[in-house]
């Protein structure tokens, strides 16, 4: 208790006194490992100037750490009663940082403004949302420019993948849009309650200025998704509908420097923007 931090013991008396059971639906699994909260608060470089915005706090493992370097964290969290008691737990375990706690209940796909622009965000993503979270926040709130997410080991992998890689994908290319993305630890999955059946990935995100391209961002994701909706398709023929045939897509393709028999697997995001220029052009 001297530290603040949660241990396995107690996550679980605070659970069993609400009557929690960790639900797949939402993706609930607690971190009970003080150390490992200390590794994720060093690896966001999370200072006293910062205000974090946190996903998914939970049982507010995470939430404690941040409260003790950062100036004030902002968290969403879904579950009505975890939302309800995350400020009681604060109150009891660092009770000089309380006052440093905002808690939005509410979806976090749905929030689309906060009291205060966070700096950062530091989460730990639910395995189910996590890759349509972190975009909706990359594209909601562009106050904060480095980031550090927990996610499931797979989609880690994806979201820091580099063209050319076989785990590089749609989240790979729209994550690079906002910035650049760097796997920077494994986390076990015996640090977490309930205890998952995966590893987790530590994600870093460090914003830079978007893509210079004259197309618009929903035009650039558009050809994204069509190139990856058939990963082993042709540039030529993954774009056809969308250029409105193969001749036209490898047209634009060709126009944007690169090769239509090519695949989306190789092509960085530039490249799609580019390409969107092309076929999206007046």
């Amino acid at each position: 208790m001297a530290s603040g931090l949660l241990d396995a013991t107690a996550v679980r008396e605070l659970a069993s006194r609400l009557g929690l059971r960790p639900t797949k639906r939402r993706g609930q699994n607690f971190v009970t490992d003080a150390n490992t909260i200390r590794r994720i608060v060093a690896a966001a470089q999370v200072t006293e100037d910062d205000t974090v915005l946190e996903v998914g706090p939970g049982l507010g493992s995470l939430t404690l750490g941040l409260l003790q370097t950062a100036r004030r964290v902002i968290a969403i969290e879904i579950d009505d009663l975890l939302a309800a008691q995350l400020p009681q737990t604060v109150a009891a375990r660092v009770p000089r940082q309380a006052a440093a706690l905002t808690v939005i209940n509410a979806d976090a796909l749905r929030v689309d403004a906060l009291p205060e622009a966070p700096t950062a965000v530091v989460a730990n993503l639910p395995y189910n949302v996590a890759v349509p979270v972190l975009l909706h926040l990359l594209a909601t709130f562009d106050s904060w420019n480095r980031g550090l997410v927990m996610v499931q080991a797979e989609v880690a992998d994806r979201l820091a993948a580099g063209p050319g890689s076989k785990t590089y994908g749609v989240p790979s290319v729209k994550v690079a849009w906002y910035g650049a993305a760097s796997r920077v630890g494994t986390v076990s999955p015996t640090v977490f309650w309930p205890v998952p059946n995966v590893e987790s990935g530590l994600v870093t995100i460090n914003r830079r200025p978007q893509p210079q391209t004259s197309a618009t961002r929903d035009q650039v994701f558009a050809v994204i998704d069509a190139a990856f909706a058939q990963r082993r398709k042709m540039l030529r023929s993954a774009l056809a509908s969308l250029a409105g045939s193969s001749a036209a897509a490898s047209s634009a393709a060709t126009a944007a420097g690169l090769d239509p028999t090519a695949r989306g697997e190789t092509v960085d995001v530039t490249g799609f923007a580019r390409i969107a220029e092309q076929i999206f052009r007046p």
